[in-house]
């Protein structure tokens, strides 16, 4: 093999590397949910964030009321 093929190669395996690491890394943040979760048919209370059932005219948390 000559030399610039060499240099290609080490250059994709070490960004191939550090692809690794950042994708790791993301799947250890505690901020994303593994399980998805539906909000259709739901909507949340202005003041404290809770997810009500559309029908619903007062936050089932804080007893707001919630908007129309």
């Amino acid at each position: 093999m000559d030399q610039p093929t060499l240099i290609v190669f080490a250059v994709a395996a070490v960004i191939g590397l550090l692809a690794s690491l950042v994708i790791l890394r993301r799947r250890d943040q505690p901020d994303e949910s593994p399980f998805a979760t539906s909000t259709e048919g739901m909507k949340r209370c202005p003041n404290c964030g809770m997810a009500n059932i559309v029908t619903d005219t007062t936050c089932a948390s804080c007893g707001q009321t919630l908007p129309g």
